[in-house]
């Protein structure tokens, strides 16, 4: 790793996957939604995580996503990647073609489905990071993982140079201001983002910098204007726009016994045809894409905050 690779800062939002009706990723509609991300003015862009359904991906799909997002985006934010599998020696199958498309960094999580301790973990990280020549982040999402990331690992390992950052989407707030306590503490080698939607005003106020909201696919200039706000030092401004996302973050409750994917991504890509955003909003088989009464609340909701056609 070198100091030629670019930092991740600002506004990261993490890539939805736009598929066909047949569930074959539509690259073109993919191309259009990098364009919409980058135009409104987002400073990096998060390909292959869970927004992105990656875990539904072949490898060779996830290479070929990371190869469209990297060409349209062209130079004009850096983009991260996740390579999200089993065990170390998975992820670095996976990460290497997502290294050879051009992604300027690359994100994981710890072992999945394998049980490894304190030591196990660390050497997860470290034998990835000697993998790769891009930097390497950590994926804390225990939902998904069932490990919560230590914040005092975390640090050690940035001290190592193992770790360029971290992607926190533990909803720990609590944890997230300790790690971002202990990252300060020792200079700062960690940056950090929040994937938590509804509270980046307080997480950028306590010192993230930056965040990767999933709502972002649908309202990235509202985190932007948000981001900006931080920056000036507005904090009433930046609460205002925090405060609007978060009613247009309701779409995410109009499914109701749904799995967290369709839920969630469901209803991120139900949002953006809304909006003409999409052609289609498949979801990777066997998740069933919002339909009917719930599509029309959650275009509700979108039209009601003025992003409707």
């Amino acid at each position: 790793m070198t100091s030629s690779h670019p930092t991740f800062a600002g506004v990261v939002p993490p890539v939805v996957t736009p598929l066909h009706p047949d569930g074959t990723v539509d690259h073109a509609g993919l191309e259009a939604v990098v364009e919409h991300l980058v135009g409104a003015g987002v400073h990096g862009l998060f390909a292959l995580g869970s927004t992105g359904e990656t875990a539904y991906l072949t490898n060779a799909e996830r290479a070929a996503v990371a190869r469209t997002v990297v060409s349209a985006a062209a130079g004009r934010v850096p983009v991260i990647a996740g390579a999200i599998e089993l065990t170390a020696a998975r992820v670095l199958d996976a990460a290497r073609p997502l290294v050879d498309a051009g992604v300027d960094a690359v994100v994981v999580t710890p072992a999945i489905y394998a049980i490894q301790d304190r030591q196990e973990t660390a050497d997860h990280f470290r034998r990835i990071a000697a993998g790769l020549d891009v930097p390497l982040w950590a994926y804390d999402v225990p939902v998904r993982t069932h490990t919560k990331l230590p914040a005092d690992l975390l640090v050690e390992l940035a001290l190592e140079g193992v770790l360029a950052g971290v992607k926190d989407s533990s909803g720990d707030d609590v944890g997230f201001r300790r790690l971002i306590a202990q990252n300060a503490a020792v200079g700062s080698p960690l940056r950090l983002l929040t994937g938590h939607e509804v509270v980046v005003d307080a997480m950028l106020l306590a010192g993230a910098d930056g965040a990767v909201p999933g709502l972002a696919n649908v309202d990235a200039a509202g985190y932007v204007r948000l981001w900006d706000a931080a920056q000036r030092g507005d904090w009433a401004a930046a609460r205002a726009e925090q405060e609007r996302l978060n009613a247009l973050f309701e779409i995410v409750f109009a499914p109701v016994g749904r799995s967290g994917d369709a839920a969630g991504v469901g209803a991120f890509k139900a949002a953006m045809a809304a909006q003409g955003l999409l052609a289609s909003t498949t979801m990777s088989a066997p998740i069933r894409a919002l339909e009917g009464a719930v599509a029309q609340r959650v275009s509700d909701v979108v039209a009601a905050a003025g992003l409707g056609r």
